[in-house]
């Protein structure tokens, strides 16, 4: 059966047409075909390719016999206008804007009229004109549909021609240099590719099942579900976006909602898609703690305890029940996250509570007095009219399954890092999207999930088999960096099952290695990287290029006052507040998933290795630890397109130093 993009007809076609699209789909393995998505006004209707590298377009014309028939008489008398004119007109033109030399040879017209037996075709149109060929009702069986088919396509097409072809069929894959981080590093001041294309797996991920409907509603009982998982730079936050911008296109009227975890991430979406769409205002942005605060379904909204209150609190309640146990002040914390994260309410259910994924285990016992510290935690939570960030989407479920919380429900809801949401988070979205028309579109890459979610998507709520798809190439960054990174983990973390990196780093282009400069203390850390960001700039490298990373948000804070006070405070700007053209972007580390940049910079990343080593860790803690770091780090690498430069205070770590050149 033919590979076919969309596999599915998208929106309304006439009767005819559809008979062709079903002709098409029988056709052998080794012929992929294009549906024109109707978002375009004229042209072609299907773009057919072989393994053999020659192709046809094709244009079906809805015409009846009496149509063909009343048309050939009425010429008789004076001028008239035959079926299949308009078309051939259409795809002549299509043809004459390709700018393809040869195009006559390599891209031949095939006009089909589905209805018309060929006598009728024959006297009512006569011979068609150079580089067409006229399709009729017996050449289009299924005996005899495919040797018709291969004796009229093409001479073979060259890899330019048809990137041409494709880039003119399907406008819809088309990427503007300005989503693209492979641009020039120096300001431009001769004319430069300006447009990029999706991949064929990029375009298969993003067309598939587009329908939206009201009869694929009826005939569709489920939640339209796909997860695309990916490595590193793979194009999926780009496929997001796209999918978002051709629903928005096809379903105008559908409501849409964008959810990220954090605000760097869902302000860089929101940009970018405002570049990709002209500006459209009809998808809704949020992260999911800002969606749950928009819609709080009581007044006054939610008070967040300070992180060092909450220290407090978290002291008091370990010291009374856990202080003679093993369980860390710091694993108290994490374990009262998890039971956060899940729909866990009574001791009962805490006891019971699957731990797949936790990294440890506890006797029911210890579960016990864990589950008694936590109690006392929430008592003087409340105690001071506070919540914590897990006490957030819990009020929300809390209102859906006590209230009428009157939330809004969605048509589509997408979905980028999603590896990072928790199942309460998945639960609620599941409430607000229909179950029999709703569809949900999950972006997720399990090697950046350093944020102790760790559950199966089973356990969140989605049986993701048979709608998973993956992406295995990565884009974005160079054969040297990806290999540096991969180097990394890998040595870091062999036995990491869930560690989806790129396979094949040479299909990745050669560009400078990674540049990893050892100091002597934080200040002159600092110092190093203002003067490399300064250098930058006198070479006239765009400010928007250059992303500066740190391990930790006071090393953030310091970051940016030093290049706000160098640079002014209009060009220097934190991610979440939104960006602009002309500025260098500074954030911490665990904000950037889903950001990238030509230029990055990874500074304090000495304080998380170090860190690895403290003797209050248990093995266990320990072993986190060093899975978390080496995912955050792994993330923070591949965010660079083109030049990564790695700052470290003490002596480097082998794993670190920058292979000789």
């Amino acid at each position: 059966m033919a590979k076919f993009l969309p596999e599915r007809p998208v929106g309304s076609y006439p009767r005819e047409t559809i008979r062709v699209f079903r002709l098409l789909k029988q056709l052998p393995d080794s012929f992929v075909i294009w549906q024109r998505l109707t978002i375009q006004d004229h042209g072609p209707s299907f773009l057919v390719y072989t393994q053999e590298e020659r192709c046809a377009l094709i244009t079906v014309v809805p015409a009846t016999l009496t149509d063909m028939r009343q048309a050939h008489q009425q010429g008789l008398f004076g001028a008239t206008t035959a079926p299949g004119t308009t078309e051939t007109e259409a795809l002549n033109q299509f043809r004459t804007h390709l700018d393809v030399a040869d195009a006559l040879a390599c891209i031949p017209g095939l006009i089909l009229f589905p209805g018309i037996p060929v006598v009728d075709l024959q006297t009512a149109l006569g011979e068609p004109p150079p580089g067409i060929v006229w399709g009729a009702r017996e050449d289009l069986t299924s005996e005899a549909f495919l040797p018709w088919l291969v004796s009229r396509l093409g001479s073979r097409c060259t890899p330019e021609q048809f990137e041409r072809l494709r880039r003119a069929f399907s406008p819809e894959i088309i990427i503007p240099s300005q989503l693209t981080i492979r641009q020039p590093l120096v300001r431009a001041t001769e004319p430069v590719l300006t447009e990029y294309l999706l991949s064929y797996q990029q375009e298969w991920v993003l067309k598939y099942d587009l329908e939206l409907s009201e009869e694929a509603e009826e005939a569709n009982h489920e939640l339209h579900l796909q997860l695309v998982n990916g490595v590193a730079g793979s194009g999926k936050s780009l496929l997001l976006l796209y999918r978002a911008r051709l629903l928005r296109q096809f379903f105008p009227r559908k409501r849409m909602l964008v959810l990220t975890h954090n605000r760097p991430l869902i302000r860089d979406l929101q940009h970018r898609y405002h570049v990709l769409s002209g500006g459209d205002q009809g998808v809704e942005w949020k992260t999911f703690f800002g969606w749950c605060i928009a819609y709080w379904p009581t007044s006054p909204r939610p008070r967040l305890i300070k992180e060092y209150e909450q220290r407090a609190l978290l002291q008091q309640a370990w010291e009374q029940h856990l202080a003679d146990t093993s369980i860390s002040l710091d694993l108290f914390k994490s374990e009262i996250d998890w039971l956060k994260d899940r729909l866990i309410t009574t001791r009962q259910g805490y006891r019971e509570a699957d731990r797949s994924g936790r990294g440890f285990a506890l006797k029911e016992s210890m579960r016990d007095r864990v589950y008694g510290a936590i109690l006392t935690y929430q008592h003087l939570l409340n105690a001071k009219g506070r919540l914590d960030f897990g006490d957030v989407p819990r009020r929300i479920w809390r209102a859906l399954i006590e209230e009428d919380p009157h939330l809004p429900t969605y048509d589509v809801i997408l979905i980028d890092e999603a590896q990072f949401f928790a199942p309460i988070w998945f639960a609620i979205i599941k409430r607000v999207l229909p179950m029999q028309r709703g569809q949900i579109f999950l972006v997720a890459d399990p090697t950046q999930g350093f944020l102790k979610r760790r559950q199966s998507w089973l356990a969140s709520g989605f049986n993701v088999r048979g709608h998973t798809r993956r992406l295995d190439r990565c884009y974005r960054t160079t054969r040297e960096i990806l290999a540096f990174a991969t180097r990394f983990y890998q040595h870091r973390l062999p036995d990491d099952e869930e560690a989806l990196i790129a396979a094949n780093v040479q299909q990745t282009p050669s560009g400078l290695p990674p540049k990893v400069v050892a100091l002597t203390s934080e200040q002159d850390e600092l110092t190093r990287v203002v003067k490399e960001v300064k250098a930058l700039v006198a070479a006239e490298t765009p400010l928007e290029h250059i992303l500066i990373l740190h391990a930790d948000w006071q090393g953030t804070n310091r970051l940016l006052t030093r290049l706000r006070a160098e640079f002014g405070a209009t060009h220097v700007t934190h991610p979440k507040e939104g960006v602009q053209p002309e500025q260098i972007r500074v954030c911490q580390l665990g904000s950037a998933t889903g950001l990238e940049s030509p230029i990055v910079f990874l500074v304090g990343i000495h304080r998380l290795l170090e860190a690895e080593g403290s003797l209050r860790l248990s093995e266990e803690e320990r072993a986190e630890q060093i899975r978390d770091n080496t995912r955050k780090l792994y993330m923070a690498m591949t965010r660079a397109g083109q030049r990564l430069v790695v700052t470290y205070v003490g002596e480097v770590p082998s794993l670190l130093e920058a292979p000789h050149t």
